[in-house]
């Protein structure tokens, strides 16, 4: 019997996210998180490639690439690539599930995100994919939870805002 078999048996049914970029279609950077450790000068040169092959291939194609050993998962949502690289083994699927529970979560919040909004709010924007995804892996799959936490998270800040404007006598 081996002792590993549960973390084997999890790893069958969850992804494991290597890192998540969000571009647009003319190739800008406007979020990216990384779930492995990688010096700078290698991270750019990732996002450089990423971003050729996804913006080079034609839109009926598969939203799906292999990539050295890892995979790409990426969905177009209007002017915003939403980007995942995954395990090998994990599932696709579910990967672009991830993905668009992500945007239902940004959506909510913001109220039909778009791509300013994660320009100017993208603070706001990782807070909410930090809400939900963990290490690398989904912690949070009811979007009833995440949201709260989120108008939680204002709530306080513009409570300490409040209290911080207030004249100190």
């Amino acid at each position: 019997w081996d002792v590993q078999q549960p973390e084997k048996r999890r790893h069958k049914h969850a992804c494991t996210i290597h890192f998540i970029l969000l571009f647009s279609r003319q190739g800008k950077l406007r979020l990216q998180k990384w779930y492995t450790t990688l010096p700078d000068k290698e991270k750019k040169k990732i996002i450089r490639e990423i971003v050729q092959i996804i913006l080079s291939r034609n839109q009926k194609t598969s939203s799906f690439v292999d990539w050295k050993d890892l995979k790409l998962v990426y969905k177009r949502y209007a002017s915003l690539y939403f980007c995942c690289a995954i395990e090998d083994q994990d599932n696709e699927l579910l990967t672009l599930e991830v993905v668009h529970r992500y945007v239902e979560l940004l959506d909510r919040y913001f109220g039909n995100v778009c791509e300013l909004d994660i320009i100017f709010n993208f603070e706001k924007a990782y807070f909410i994919l930090d809400e939900f995804i963990i290490g690398g892996e989904v912690q949070e799959t009811s979007k009833r939870s995440a949201v709260k936490a989120i108008e939680d998270s204002d709530m306080l800040q513009e409570t300490v805002e409040e209290y911080m404007n207030k004249p100190a006598f």
